[in-house]
């Protein structure tokens, strides 16, 4: 693949494979950026290589640590902007505080909002994010945004898989839209968990919306953090007299007790992408990775070239 040389890619440790697995895609190196800490903690970046004209693409999940991996993302959007490039263009596969999109309750902060404000501050020219929590999140940026979405990926694994008499089921009425999205490309009818959020992190179900007994039911979600949601909603459709359950989402945030319980429930397979890195001890029967690699590689090239980004999910 010909590549203009003025395209750069550069990484944060967040989340290095698979940003070296998109450079490789692409046909270009990674570029070279040294990434260290003071003895007091304080992040050390050192762009090792000429980038000024360049049309810098910074790959960098906010996955935990969190505030680590969020600071770092600033100080080297920070770094390449005053190293004359071009245009720094972050690309986010997991968009940390994406959660806190609105107040709930009084006094409560937008954190979705701050760090938008604080990347765009940094000198971001561009964002390019997959599967927000909330799609409002775009709007809290006043630069270019490319919303890219992991469903295709996710379509194509259960297509190549033997499922009879399949539904999409989402664990919320908030993921509808999602959940319909995938029943669209697998032709498959959807249902929806109705629950109710007790507390951050816990929930307590209170029924299935549409027919699941005898199915084979696909739970879909953005976000995996501590499998509460996906385990309790397994357990209501079993109850329900569905036959075999598949889990699957972009983004395997897997925290606290995330994998005891999805190893304990019910689900037959928890199927995520590499947004964020999981240790690999956990692949096997149970979990499925699929690669976000050759979507975000193709983005960023029909995104250098000015081409359509939106054609890629038509």
């Amino acid at each position: 693949m010909s590549i203009n040389s003025k395209l750069k890619i550069f990484s944060g440790t967040a989340n290095r494979c698979l940003s070296e697995e998109i450079a490789r895609w692409i046909g270009v190196p990674l570029g070279q950026a040294e990434v260290t800490r003071f003895s007091d903690g304080e992040i050390s970046i050192y762009i090792k290589e000429s980038v000024r004209g360049s049309n810098v693409y910074l790959i960098q999940p906010i996955c935990p640590p969190v505030n680590e991996h969020m600071m770092e993302l600033l100080i080297l959007v920070d770094a390449l902007k005053r190293a004359s490039s071009k245009s720094v263009n972050v690309v986010i596969p997991y968009y940390g505080y994406a959660r806190q999109d609105r107040k709930t309750r009084a006094r409560d902060p937008i954190t979705a909002k701050l760090v938008a404000d604080l990347i765009t501050a940094a000198g971001a020219n561009r964002i390019v994010a997959m599967d927000l929590h909330a799609g409002q999140i775009q709007g809290f940026f006043n630069i270019p945004f490319d919303h890219l979405t992991a469903i295709p990926i996710l379509a194509n694994f259960f297509n190549s898989i033997d499922i009879d008499s399949g539904i999409v089921v989402s664990p919320d009425l908030g993921g509808l839209t999602r959940a319909r999205q995938l029943a669209d490309r697998l032709s498959l009818p959807i249902a929806v968990i109705d629950k109710k959020r007790v507390a951050p992190n816990k929930t307590e179900i209170m029924n299935v919306i549409g027919t699941v007994r005898n199915k084979t039911a696909i739970l879909v979600d953005d976000i995996i953090d501590t499998a509460g949601t996906i385990v309790q909603g397994a357990k209501e459709l079993t109850n329900q007299g569905v036959l075999e359950i598949y889990a699957c989402c972009t983004h395997p945030v897997f925290s606290g007790p995330a994998l005891e319980r999805l190893r304990g429930s019910s689900i037959k397979q928890v199927v995520y992408t590499n947004t964020i890195p999981v240790c690999p001890e956990i692949e096997g029967e149970k979990f499925k990775v699929l690669s976000v690699a050759p979507l975000i590689g193709e983005a960023i090239m029909r995104i250098h070239e000015e081409r359509s980004v939106s054609e890629l999910f038509d």
